[in-house]
């Protein structure tokens, strides 16, 4: 496998081919960035399913006998957390310039498998909770998470878990439904009301958590048998009466899995989770999980100040799906609004972007950086154009790999890169049924063979280190400067950092007059990240051929 300076290296090449010689230009070092803040609302975020990105440890593929054969991609293929700190100490997530990971649940998925209509499935995915508390082998040990998180924050990379509260895992002949105290496994939801979305299975045999109830249960037998046989009862059972006696809580089935994650917390310094199917559970459970969150977040960085990476707050951000920034604040469930990101979520997963193919740059930029300003300012949203279960990418034939970075990583807000977007990873996998045609393995081999692949990396690293290097370019406020080129600028400030940037896309050949004058002024020598040419700033605007992507306007220091 190519390791990261080799990547660099043919990244540089191609570009700097690509783009030829400007006789009026000098080509410039890259820009040294030091000290630049981080904001989530700005975060460029990889997205990736823990068992299919990158096999570190092929020892562990196999547990707990889950031998049976599957339905195309609907076993586990042998990703797990040693793979991915093997790619973050490579450089791979550096030079895309991604700085936070968000991965797929990591927590023990139930031993047996079940058809659930698409055919015989493993719990691969991380969706089927067995225990809160305990990682799944086939994913890797504690000491496997502990270093991950250690080489991320190393790198300057933050590390989201993946939160479920919502349901346990299928029932199996090998796994028990919990104590009926604990879920129910019936109705099915009907969506149609917000009762009838929270109080209510999401789909067959998967049972829902009363989330609503505040009525004190015992520990689920299953849990206290497991436990015992693995000799750890006694000090789970401690943890858990030191908890509800610091918090007040009653020993309700949501509050014991809020402890659980908060575990992960404080027991490895993750930054923050995505929560999942957040619509189907009380707006309140989060306002709580929020608090026990910032609690466990506080221990920690009390604990471990020499590994705390900055000031920021853990971060929170919700799937309900199919919503959209455009909506603002609140989500409407037919009979009842709800605003979810009061004293709770820090952003939600934007559903827009990805449906935005007839729409042009400007309309969807200027429509989502007005309402982060407006009705959402002190909130973000996560866009993405690919993702595990949304069977309508943006470009599910992988037809415009360079348009899907260009409208991704240049939107307002946090982008969201799915596991596979920067290599233009095949999304149409023969055989697969419903959303297993989404989650094949991470296409590594195409990295070593195809020149389109490296060079499609290329763009998106270009794009992923500039979105890195300047917080306002999701961050900040957005305005158009002309049509023709389509050009852009976006600042944002934060104390004394002020960060500003002028964006030109859709050059016509020969030269362009690039306008930058609200943003440089006359005499400011600026770069383009892309070509990585310097340009004097002379009569408001900078002259530049047209290359092979944006350009992308930063001031030299």
């Amino acid at each position: 496998m190519k390791n990261s300076i080799f990547y660099s290296i043919i990244a540089l090449a191609l570009l700097l081919a690509a783009c030829g010689e400007k006789k009026e230009t000098a080509q410039a070092e890259p820009a040294e960035v030091e000290n630049v803040p981080f904001t989530w609302e700005g975060a460029n975020l990889y997205f990736l399913l823990t068992d299919r990105f990158n096999n570190g440890d092929p020892s562990n593929d196999l547990n707990y006998d889950r031998s049976q054969e599957t339905a195309v991609l609907r076993g586990f293929e042998g990703g797990d957390l040693k793979g991915i700190t093997q790619k973050i100490n490579e450089g791979y997530f550096n030079d895309l310039g991604v700085n936070a990971i968000w991965m797929s649940p990591i927590v023990e998925q139930i031993h047996d498998g079940t058809d659930e209509g698409t055919g015989y499935t493993y719990g691969y995915h991380g969706y089927w909770t067995k225990d809160w508390t305990a990682l799944d082998p086939n994913f890797g040990t504690r000491e496997d998470l502990k270093e991950l998180v250690d080489a991320a924050h190393a790198n300057g990379i933050r590390i989201l878990l993946d939160a479920v509260i919502n349901h346990t895992g299928p029932v199996t002949d090998l796994d028990t439904v919990w104590p009926e105290e604990w879920v129910r496994t019936s109705p099915k939801c009907t969506f149609d009301s917000y009762e009838n979305t929270t109080k209510c299975t999401l789909v067959e045999n998967l049972p829902d958590i009363k989330t609503e109830s505040d009525d004190a249960v015992d520990l689920p037998p299953q849990l206290v048998e497991k436990w015992k046989s693995e000799g750890r009862y006694d000090e789970e059972v401690a943890e858990l009466d030191a908890f509800f006696e610091k918090t007040g809580h009653p020993r309700a089935p949501r509050f014991y899995i809020m402890k659980w994650l908060a575990d992960y917390i404080t027991d490895f310094g993750i930054d923050g989770y995505r929560v999942d199917t957040v619509k189907h559970t009380e707006e309140y459970v989060w306002e709580e999980f929020e608090d026990v969150c910032e609690m466990a977040f506080a221990e920690y960085k009390e604990a471990n100040a020499d590994k705390v990476l900055d000031d920021n707050p853990f971060y929170l951000v919700g799937e309900i799906y199919f919503y959209s920034v455009l909506t603002g604040k609140y989500y409407d469930f037919g009979d009842k609004n709800v605003d979810y990101f009061n004293d709770s979520f820090s952003a939600m997963i934007n559903f827009d972007l990805r449906a935005s193919a007839d729409r042009s740059y400007e309309e969807v930029f200027s429509a989502y950086s007005e309402i982060l300003e407006g009705d959402m300012n002190g909130f973000g949203t996560l866009n993405y154009v690919t993702s595990h279960d949304d069977g309508e990418p943006f470009d599910k034939n992988r037809e415009k790999p360079f348009e899907t970075a260009n409208r991704l990583l240049l939107a307002p807000g946090a982008a969201q890169i799915y596991y596979g977007d920067e290599l233009a990873r095949d999304l149409t996998i023969e055989g697969t049924n419903g959303d297993a045609t989404l989650r094949s393995f991470m296409n590594w081999e195409d990295l070593d063979t195809s020149f389109e692949t490296q060079k499609i990396l290329a763009h998106w690293q270009k794009l992923g280190q500039f979105r890195n290097n300047h917080p306002a370019l999701g961050a900040g406020v957005h305005a158009m400067i002309s049509e023709a080129p389509y050009t852009f600028s976006r600042t944002w400030s934060k104390g004394e950092y002020t960060d500003k940037l002028v964006v030109a896309m859709n050059l016509s050949e020969g030269e362009n007059s690039i306008n930058v004058g609200s943003v440089f002024g006359d005499g400011d020598k600026v770069r383009d990240a892309y070509s990585n040419k310097e340009y004097n700033v002379e009569n408001g605007a900078v002259v530049v051929s047209k290359g092979t992507g944006p350009v992308l306007l930063e001031a030299v220091k």
